[in-house]
């Protein structure tokens, strides 16, 4: 049973598609050896693991925070279907602004690793969806940051028409990416 780890088209986000193995007692899967993730994929220790439970037409996001608490998350879904996002927020870097979305479901069982320095947020496609996410580090709200998930500059297509749209409203007043604190592209974040 091997896990793989695919690139995701923006530095250090990866696709992690879990060993899987399935009989007639019904299927097991090997979701993480930590490492092989710290070997393959970053040098973390998860200290946090969230979970949460959303109806169709939500959007949680977009959020990160500012070091020394910035994290980066491995995130799933357990039940239902998300978009999932990260966006790159390290200003300087050649790849700033631009974000990779991925579905995840119960059914295709993939999980997107976000690094430290992008903002992570998802919507949820299905009737609802539980999302479980560990963090390798605390949670520190003194330092969160919240950019608009509609943010015209960021062009993330959420899946959801505008009409279908739950948020909450911290995050409807999220400010845009350009008037933001974010990471200095070369900053070391572990």
């Amino acid at each position: 049973m091997e896990i793989k780890y695919l690139p995701a088209g923006l530095d250090g986000v990866t696709i992690i598609v879990p060993g899987y193995a399935e009989d007639n007692r019904g299927w097991f899967s090997q979701l993480a050896i930590m490492a092989d993730f710290r070997e393959r994929v970053a040098p973390v220790e998860f200290l946090l693991e969230n979970e949460s439970f959303s109806r169709y037409g939500v959007i949680r996001g977009l959020h990160y925070q500012l070091a020394p608490y910035s994290q980066g998350k491995l995130v799933r879904a357990v039940s239902g279907r998300i978009m999932d996002v990260a966006v790159d927020v390290r200003r300087g870097s050649p790849t700033f602004g631009r974000h990779v979305a991925v579905e995840l479901s119960e059914e295709n069982r993939l999980m997107l690793y976000v690094p430290r320095g992008f903002a992570h947020g998802f919507s949820v496609l299905s009737e609802s969806a539980r999302v479980c996410y560990k963090c390798d580090n605390i949670y520190a709200p003194e330092t969160e940051v919240g950019v608009r998930f509609d943010d015209p500059a960021l062009g993330i297509d959420w899946q959801i028409p505008p009409r279908d749209i739950i948020t909450s409203a911290k995050d409807a007043a999220a400010p845009p990416l350009a008037e933001v604190e974010t990471f200095d592209y070369g900053q070391n974040l572990y």
